[in-house]
């Protein structure tokens, strides 16, 4: 029995129902602390136009940012996770699961997307924070599951961009089981020498982490992302004493060799672009 069911839900695509910041014409930055005019965010990709803090984009707009004109395929919106375990805390889990619903216009937290990069036909997967913190469950784990499938089924490259606070607490084991599954999957996907291209957004922790964000064949990730299993609160108690400065930041991690290149969202298509070409270029002879 699957711990997910379908329905005939819809999802929104509207750009203001998507961008994770609040209503009004001024925005206040979270790194820099500017005040920044809510359209010239919009037009500037969510990203500060004084610090560079990049904000959180949804799915959605990834999928709009990345793809050839803009035009692509969305599956897997129907898919809506169940309650196995009755799980309750402050409040019910299936009371989560439809707060969740209304406010982002989204079933779970991944999508998957079929459409063309650079003029390569590729299949996409994107988590979204704004789905329960991006966390990762039994639905999340069969979008992503479903998009690496199509990626070997039909011979295509894989994107993955990941923002997740892990693992999805509610849903228990189950939730763990997702990340042999993903991981499963992504053995067959290597075996037909089909690359991945991990988008590591921020933050991308836990069980994500530990799974199939760090199983790709080349690694970007976005400027100042958090990047780690467990959070940097968490290790600083746990060692007693302080961490390295930027620690589990992009930036720290490249220079520890977890990460092939820091891209700002900006180049990022274009990035990708290039090394798909280098990626699927015909073998000499």
């Amino acid at each position: 029995m699957a711990w997910f069911r379908r329905t005939k839900a819809g999802i929104n695509t509207e750009l203001n129902d998507q961008i994770d910041v609040p209503k009004g014409h001024w925005i206040k930055c979270k790194e820099c602390a500017s005040t920044v005019n809510r359209r010239e965010l919009q037009r500037n990709l969510l990203v500060c136009s004084e610090c560079g803090y990049h904000f959180p984009m949804s799915g959605m707009e990834y999928y709009r940012l990345l793809f050839d004109d803009a035009e692509f395929e969305v599956f897997d919106t129907n898919l809506v996770s169940q309650d196995p375990l009755e799980f309750t805390d402050r409040k019910p889990y299936p009371k989560r699961l439809a707060e969740a619903h209304r406010k982002t216009g989204l079933t779970d937290a991944a999508t998957g997307a079929m459409g063309k990069i650079g003029g390569h036909p590729t299949s996409i997967t994107a988590m979204d924070f704004k789905f329960i913190g991006g966390s990762m469950g039994s639905v999340v784990g069969e979008v992503i599951s479903r998009a690496i499938k199509r990626a070997y089924t039909q011979e295509t490259p894989l994107v993955i961009i990941t923002q997740s606070g892990g693992a999805r607490m509610m849903e228990g084991a189950l939730s763990l089981m997702q990340l042999a599954k993903t991981s499963a999957h992504l053995t067959r996907l290597h075996d037909k020498g089909l690359p991945l291209i991990v988008v590591l957004a921020n933050p991308t922790t836990g069980g994500v982490t530990a799974s199939y964000a760090m199983l790709g064949d080349i690694h970007l990730a976005e400027p100042g992302a958090l990047i780690g299993f467990a959070g940097p609160r968490v290790i600083r108690e746990t060692m007693g004493q302080d961490l390295p400065e930027g620690f589990q930041r992009s930036e720290f991690l490249k220079e520890k060799g977890f990460v092939d290149q820091i891209v700002s969202r900006a180049e990022m298509k274009s990035r990708i672009s290039q090394l798909l070409d280098l990626l699927l270029e015909p073998a000499a002879g």
